[in-house]
């Protein structure tokens, strides 16, 4: 009992109480669904758990040869090519333009800030609104100005890029406010330095700022990557994966196949090679980022 007493008096000891609570929680919602997905995804099964039972590969060999499949993840990755850099710039770019603790500055931090406190949901269904065809208010002045027939939400044309629109207008104040804060915190000497030395602002934000939150810029990159390909609110309530499946990304097309299509086996062998790609690209982007600082 002694021994067992001293033992939980080191902190380094002690510290695994208080982080049990957390690992438990990230056990019984994260790695216990992840490897109970995997395991589904070798079972043709419902969302019930009933059907023919263990089929081994042939869910996954199914979606190899899956037209669909390959043009949700098609789609995936065209939406996270466009939607990260531009994220990536205008967050960049307005944190660059807020670093001064000005009272407008602050105040535009709120605003900047305040899309992000929605859910997706309410995001998608407030521009829904805006943009519908028949009632929406931006529709409507553009009808005013003469530009007529835009259908913003059923269009090839328009639709896909609407949801990126949408998709950076919720979350660029995360990345902003992050970023905002990496940047406050580089040595005012070094910009003062630059500026003795000549230096313009726009070289000093190259190779001083940059290179000063790179680690900050990596996990905003990477976090961003991984909600990207992850996109779903949006897409469920504006399109629901149209017009002619444009907009129909992998996790929505998993979520068809497994509830709508009830073949949750399927659906979980998508949602596996959904997990693989995040993780390969994961780990990639923790090399470039990551790797002098470990070393």
């Amino acid at each position: 009992m002694e021994k067992m007493r001293n033992y939980w008096k080191k902190p380094e000891h002690i510290a695994y109480l208080f982080i049990a609570p957390a690992v438990g929680l990230l056990f019984i919602f994260r790695i216990l669904p992840t490897a109970f997905s995997f395991v589904c995804g070798m079972f043709d099964i419902d969302m019930f758990l009933n059907g023919k039972g263990f089929v081994g590969l042939d869910n996954f060999r199914e979606m190899f040869s899956d037209d669909y499949f390959w043009n949700a993840l098609k789609v995936t990755i065209k939406f996270t090519l466009i939607e990260v850099p531009i994220q990536m710039l205008v967050g960049l770019v307005l944190a660059a333009l807020l670093t001064r603790n000005t009272k407008f500055n602050k105040m535009m931090r709120a605003v900047y800030f305040a899309p992000i406190v929605c859910s997706a949901t309410v995001v998608a269904i407030m521009w829904k609104m805006f943009l519908h065809s028949n009632i929406g208010i931006m529709t409507y002045w553009l009808e005013r100005i003469g530009i007529k027939g835009i259908n913003f939400l059923n269009s090839p044309k328009y639709t896909f890029f609407v949801l990126v629109f949408m998709s950076v207008w919720r979350s660029f104040g995360m990345s902003t406010v992050i970023l905002l804060s990496a940047m406050q915190g580089v040595s005012r000497d070094m910009y003062e330095a630059a500026e003795i030395d000549g230096c313009s602002d726009a070289r000093a934000f190259i190779s001083i700022t940059l290179p000063l939150i790179k680690d900050t810029f990596g996990f905003v990159f990477m976090t961003r990557l991984i909600g990207s390909l992850q996109v779903f609110d949006l897409v469920f309530t504006t399109t629901s994966g149209g017009p002619a499946r444009t907009t129909e990304t992998l996790v929505y097309y998993t979520y068809t196949k497994a509830f709508s299509n009830n073949r949750m086996g399927y659906g979980a062998a998508v949602s596996m090679a959904l997990f693989a790609i995040i993780l390969v690209l994961t780990i990639f982007c923790y090399r470039g980022f990551f790797s002098e600082e470990k070393e």
